[in-house]
Protein backbone atom coordinates (compact mmCIF):
# COMPACT_ATOMS: atom_id res chain seq x y z
CA UNK A 1 0.00 0.00 0.00
CA UNK A 2 1.28 3.36 -0.74
CA UNK A 3 1.47 5.98 2.08
CA UNK A 4 0.64 9.46 1.25
CA UNK A 5 1.55 12.13 4.19
CA UNK A 6 -0.74 14.41 4.31
CA UNK A 7 -0.13 17.98 6.13
CA UNK A 8 -2.76 18.89 8.66
CA UNK A 9 -3.13 21.99 11.55
CA UNK A 10 -1.52 20.77 14.81
CA UNK A 11 -4.59 21.06 16.67
CA UNK A 12 -6.43 19.27 14.23
CA UNK A 13 -7.06 16.24 16.78
CA UNK A 14 -8.18 18.58 19.08
CA UNK A 15 -10.76 20.51 17.05
CA UNK A 16 -12.18 17.75 15.45
CA UNK A 17 -11.92 15.44 18.69
CA UNK A 18 -10.75 12.54 17.11
CA UNK A 19 -7.57 10.30 16.76
CA UNK A 20 -4.96 10.21 14.46
CA UNK A 21 -6.48 7.05 13.26
CA UNK A 22 -9.96 8.70 13.00
CA UNK A 23 -9.06 11.32 10.63
CA UNK A 24 -7.02 8.83 8.33
CA UNK A 25 -10.32 6.82 8.02
CA UNK A 26 -12.44 10.01 7.43
CA UNK A 27 -9.70 11.50 4.31
CA UNK A 28 -10.04 8.02 3.63
CA UNK A 29 -13.52 7.92 3.28
CA UNK A 30 -13.93 11.15 2.14
CA UNK A 31 -11.29 10.82 -1.20
CA UNK A 32 -13.15 7.35 -2.12
CA UNK A 33 -16.26 9.29 -2.07
CA UNK A 34 -15.30 12.12 -3.77
CA UNK A 35 -13.15 10.15 -6.80
CA UNK A 36 -16.17 7.93 -7.08
CA UNK A 37 -18.83 10.75 -7.07
CA UNK A 38 -17.27 12.47 -9.75
CA UNK A 39 -16.90 9.05 -11.66
CA UNK A 40 -13.04 8.60 -11.24
CA UNK A 41 -12.95 5.30 -10.01
CA UNK A 42 -15.83 2.16 -9.51
CA UNK A 43 -17.68 1.33 -6.60
CA UNK A 44 -15.64 -1.35 -6.03
CA UNK A 45 -12.07 0.95 -6.33
CA UNK A 46 -13.53 3.40 -4.01
CA UNK A 47 -14.55 0.64 -1.38
CA UNK A 48 -11.06 -0.27 -1.54
CA UNK A 49 -9.82 3.27 -1.18
CA UNK A 50 -11.97 3.74 1.62
CA UNK A 51 -10.79 0.31 3.53
CA UNK A 52 -14.11 -1.60 3.62
CA UNK A 53 -15.92 -3.64 1.67
CA UNK A 54 -18.34 -2.63 -1.08
CA UNK A 55 -21.62 -2.61 1.01
CA UNK A 56 -20.50 -0.84 3.66
CA UNK A 57 -18.76 1.71 1.54
CA UNK A 58 -22.66 1.94 -0.39
CA UNK A 59 -24.26 2.54 2.96
CA UNK A 60 -22.10 5.37 3.56
CA UNK A 61 -22.73 6.77 -0.03
CA UNK A 62 -26.79 6.23 0.86
CA UNK A 63 -26.32 8.06 3.97
CA UNK A 64 -24.74 10.57 2.50
CA UNK A 65 -27.76 10.57 -0.20
CA UNK A 66 -25.22 9.95 -2.92
CA UNK A 67 -26.64 7.92 -6.29
CA UNK A 68 -25.36 4.74 -6.12
CA UNK A 69 -25.82 4.50 -9.61
CA UNK A 70 -24.46 6.47 -12.22
CA UNK A 71 -27.00 7.24 -15.13
CA UNK A 72 -25.85 8.89 -18.37
CA UNK A 73 -28.92 10.01 -20.12
CA UNK A 74 -27.07 10.05 -23.73
CA UNK A 75 -25.99 6.49 -22.74
CA UNK A 76 -29.82 5.39 -21.63
CA UNK A 77 -31.35 7.07 -24.74
CA UNK A 78 -29.01 4.31 -27.19
CA UNK A 79 -29.64 1.74 -25.09
CA UNK A 80 -33.28 2.05 -25.04
CA UNK A 81 -33.46 2.63 -28.68
CA UNK A 82 -31.58 -0.78 -28.97
CA UNK A 83 -34.49 -2.91 -27.41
Amino acid sequence: MKTLPVDLPDNVCETLRRSPAEIQKDLRLAAAIDWYRRGLVSQERAAEIAGMPRAPFLDELAARKIDVFHVDPDELSRESQLA
